[in-house]
């Protein structure tokens, strides 16, 4: 089993000294799952809803919580993101959004949780714009589906 990266020698958390790594472009792919009842899905993607163009405002807020990583998760490298795209399956069938995260940088450490991060809080922007009608929505499935570069390579979900 491989050794968790954030302890020291003695057990202690502290955050991964990356000075050795070589500069790579890294990619990581995450995702996220909002069901909710019909009428609130028909409210979203009509574009009816009271508080505006809800999937925008996601964008926006996924794509500034990638941004805020470092800030947000402790012991996590604060990156110079190259690009994030925060996009948006629409699926009348299941009354769902599907959420897919795209992070990219050329750093000496991955774009894991900045993916996961912009896919989880698009998520949670979407269930608080939608909150007033339908408080039972459920967020669920975030989860990184693949990560690209640095010494590990590539790893797909699935794959493994």
């Amino acid at each position: 089993m491989a050794e968790l990266t954030h302890l020291d020698a003695a057990g202690t958390a502290r955050m991964v000294d990356v000075g050795d790594k070589a500069v790579s472009q890294r990619e990581a792919v995450a995702t996220a799952l909002v069901v909710m009842q019909p009428e609130t899905f028909r409210l979203l993607q009509q574009g009816a809803h009271a508080k505006g163009d809800v999937l925008t405002v996601a964008r926006i807020a996924g794509i500034q919580a990638a941004k805020k990583c470092g800030d947000l998760i402790p012991l996590c490298h604060s990156l110079m993101l190259s690009s994030v795209a925060v996009d948006f399956e629409l699926d009348p069938e299941a009354s769902c959004v599907r959420i897919r995260a795209v992070c990219r940088v050329m750093s000496q450490t991955g774009v894991e949780m900045e993916a996961l991060t912009a896919a989880s809080v698009a998520a949670l922007t979407i269930y608080d714009m939608c909150k007033a009608v339908d408080r039972g929505m459920v967020i669920t499935d975030i989860a990184l589906q693949q990560k690209q570069g640095g010494k590990s390579g590539h790893w797909q979900r699935g794959s493994e």
